[in-house]
């Protein structure tokens, strides 16, 4: 019997899903024997990430000090050729603070040994020693994917230069909008 076929002899065919049951028992295809079908073209999927908090940078901290601050998984399982558009947004603020941030985008996917680079670097620049408060955000798309593939998806800020004063980077948010497009690129 293949996934697509049901004999009707299942009592409750909600049984055929679970998989504690023995599926044999039913003549019928436990949900994770099934066979996926490729989804259809255009087809599109967001994923929310999530924060790492609120990250705080103390005064004099050094240049090259890294700090996690929003990760998302997106599977591209059934999709025949995936593009993603992530997009980060965060608020930062500086209590008299004169520092230079890096932002950069870097995924990690199955079988990879170290996450890489995804595009540009992004930069924070506040040389202003006053107390003020700044919405950041940027998007990137990321097509070079194939499928079947998961990813982990994470917003990577690099200190730049010695910070003076304190910096406080709050609710940062990394989404994924991920679509299946109809024609190959």
């Amino acid at each position: 019997m293949n996934a697509s076929e049901y004999d009707g002899r299942c009592e409750d065919i909600e049984t055929c899903y679970d998989c504690e049951h023995k599926c044999s028992e039913h003549k019928c295809v436990c949900k994770f024997e099934r066979i996926p079908k490729p989804l259809k073209p255009n087809r599109t999927r967001l994923k929310c990430g999530v924060s790492s908090g609120s990250v705080t940078l103390p005064v004099a901290t050094l240049p090259g000090v890294t700090f996690t601050l929003a990760t998302v998984n997106v599977e591209t399982k059934g999709m025949k050729h995936p593009c993603i558009q992530l997009e980060f947004a965060s608020n930062i603020i500086t209590t008299a603070a004169s520092l230079i941030l890096n932002f950069q985008i870097f995924k990690q996917c199955r079988n990879q040994l170290a996450p890489i680079p995804i595009g540009r670097t992004w930069t924070f620049l506040s040389l202003d020693e006053v107390t003020d408060g700044n919405n950041f955000s940027f998007s990137i798309c990321d097509c070079d994917l194939t499928c079947d593939e998961c990813c982990i998806y994470s917003v990577i800020a690099t200190q730049a230069d010695v910070s003076l004063g304190i910096a406080t980077i709050n609710n940062s948010s990394l989404t994924a909008v991920i679509v299946d497009a109809a024609c190959e690129y």
